[in-house]
């Protein structure tokens, strides 16, 4: 039995408003690229069951936006998490795929971390806004999860789709 897990970066956060960060929301580009991972996401049947998402307005919009009509967890521990943070948060999952919405650096050196080979593309150690990586790992349940033991089967930013 395997595991399905997909980390996404949230997308674009507007900066305009002189809000706190935790509060900032997602600018019109955010919100078309958060589309377009969504309809992406679909279209290649990478379908969560479960969802832990940061606190962070943005990472809330960017799920709201992908459109997967799929309940979500949400914690304060996911926002600005580093890689220790997550694997723990990935430890405690329960679903069969699970998609992790976070935030830089974090989520980009998780992803690193957790990939046994990264795959060939020149924006995965940057992890730009809306950036997503698919793994498989090769273990009966999210507690036998380990660094450097997950199979990359996808990496795309939102430019690879415009």
């Amino acid at each position: 039995m395997s595991k399905r897990l997909i980390l996404m970066r949230h997308a674009k956060s507007d900066w305009t408003h002189g809000l706190e960060d935790h509060e900032r929301p997602l600018n019109e580009r955010g919100w078309q690229a958060a589309k377009l991972m969504g309809n992406w996401l679909k279209l290649n049947e990478y379908i969560p069951d479960e969802v832990l998402c940061s606190t962070a307005t943005r990472t809330r919009e960017t799920l709201e936006r992908l459109k997967l009509d799929i309940e979500a967890s949400y914690s304060d521990t996911l926002y600005l998490a580093e890689p220790a943070q997550l694997l723990h948060a990935v430890k405690s999952a329960k679903g069969q795929t699970l998609l992790v919405i976070a935030h830089n650096p974090g989520i980009a050196y998780f992803a690193e971390q957790m990939a046994a080979t990264p795959p060939d593309h020149p924006k995965f150690a940057s992890h730009p806004t809306c950036a997503t990586t698919v793994l498989d790992f090769d273990v009966e349940g999210w507690a036998d999860t380990a660094p450097g033991s997950g199979r990359v089967v996808d990496f795309i930013v939102p430019r690879d789709l415009e």
